[in-house]
């Protein structure tokens, strides 16, 4: 026979003393505690001051009979479980009495005892399956909560975090770009004519890229290697950096030639600019394939080399560099147009001309040029800080805070100079 727990406690309910002795006899040997009721009103004193698990009741007794008791023990304490011991003739309404949900279990007179025993230790066994499975839906119920308030915390501490990394990727690739201009701006201080020629062919390529609405790697890459494309000058002679590419001679232009290639070389160790150095290396390379160092025809030329092909072509000619004839931009541009299909790309070359084809955009943010007296901590430069000698100081972008602006009121005392930068005004002291 199956045992219940020994808390389980059973209201036994018969207004004759032997049935109830007798079924105090039968349980014993369970562990189950027993209490005894000698009439319906009774059993419902009973249940007000004692816990009970299951009220077994006979059907007949005198005023509330067995069916009308558990009735008023379903309205009262619905978690008792309620049964019945009845005779063959009261079978009707003892059916009726568990179809309206006032039984769970009967018991059929004479009963026999393993039988009851164990219908007993069934209906205990059921509730506390009941039981644990409440326990269990309050203790996930209460995990789960703790789960949610824990999420709701770890995504408000994620989001902190996740605008404080933000803000330092931003910071560090600015620092990145500004490190990039600034070598670029060494490179250039070999030859008064190079100065800023790399920002102004970046610029120009970045306006080209976005025409072409290329993705957001490319046009990263060909930020770069603008700024970068003509590191391979390192390697070359302060005469031939002197004289315009058209004037060399045979010698000479063999080894200026070689700077793609030697640009390309400079950057093999670095991880970052993998993607940068075959742009370098093919900025010089031509449409119909007339270009060089390799070549390269059509678009086996990489689209960021072809871009950045048009934007330092049209920056050669106006600075002189390629024969010495400085053009102004309109005669530059032309000459550019007239490379269409033959130096230069058809594509690029469209979105190069659609630039000046455009009407100018309307400023969208308040932007002037201070003095460093009235410069305040939160402008943002929106142009680059280049010094007297052609060396970048400060980057475009570059936001400004009080230590910095000292430093930039210290350099213009100690060089005797007096500096106006071009800066974007907070959003809140925007007039």
């Amino acid at each position: 026979m199956s045992v219940a727990t020994p808390t389980w406690t059973v209201l036994a309910v018969d207004d004759e003393p032997n049935i109830l002795a007798a079924l105090r006899r039968l349980f014993r040997a369970t562990g189950w505690r027993i209490l005894t009721a000698g009439s319906a009103q009774e059993a419902l004193a009973l249940l007000a001051l004692e816990p009970v698990n299951a009220v077994l009741s006979d059907m007949r007794m005198p005023g509330m009979d067995g069916v009308q008791l558990l009735e008023r023990v379903r309205l009262g304490w619905p978690h008792v479980a309620r049964l019945l011991l009845t005779g063959q003739a009261d079978l009707g309404s003892t059916i009726a009495a568990i179809n309206r949900g006032w039984l769970h279990r009967y018991i059929t007179k004479p009963w026999n005892d393993d039988e009851l025993v164990l219908t007993m230790s069934q209906v205990a066994q059921i509730q506390q399956l009941d039981a644990d499975k409440q326990a269990l839906e309050r203790l996930t119920q209460q995990q789960n909560d703790e789960l949610k308030a824990l999420n709701e915390g770890l995504e408000a501490r994620v989001a902190v975090r996740t605008g404080e990394l933000a803000t330092a990727n931003d910071k560090v690739k600015r620092n990145y770009l500004t490190s990039i201009k600034a070598f670029t701006a060494l490179i250039e201080l070999r030859g008064s004519a190079q100065v800023g020629h790399a920002r102004q062919v970046a610029d120009l390529a970045r306006r080209i890229a976005r025409a072409m609405a290329l993705d957001a790697e490319t046009a990263h890459n060909l930020a770069i290697a603008a700024l970068l494309h003509d590191i391979g000058h390192i390697g070359l002679s302060d005469t031939v950096l002197a004289r315009p590419v058209g004037r060399l001679d045979r010698d000479e232009l063999r080894r200026y030639q070689l700077h793609p290639v030697l640009g390309e070389q400079a950057l093999l160790a670095s991880d970052d600019m993998q993607g940068v150095a075959p742009l370098i290396r093919a900025h010089h390379e031509r449409w119909d394939g007339q270009g060089f160092p390799d070549g390269l025809r059509g678009t086996a030329i990489p689209i960021g080399a072809r871009i950045l092909a048009v934007a330092d072509t049209f920056e050669d000619l106006c600075s002189g560099r390629i024969d010495g004839q400085v053009l102004s931009p309109l005669e530059a541009r032309r000459a550019v147009i007239a490379g269409r299909g033959s130096r230069f790309d058809p594509g690029v070359v469209d979105a190069f001309a659609g630039l000046f084809a455009a009407a100018p955009a309307k400023p969208t943010v308040a932007a002037l040029r201070l003095p460093t007296a009235e410069l305040r901590p939160g402008h943002t430069l929106t142009q680059d800080f280049v010094s007297p000698e052609g060396v970048l100081l400060l980057s475009v972008g570059q936001r400004l805070t009080e230590d910095l602006i000292g430093r930039i009121r210290a350099f213009e005392l100690k060089h005797g100079l007096s500096l106006t930068l071009a800066v974007q005004l907070p959003q809140e002291i925007t007039p």
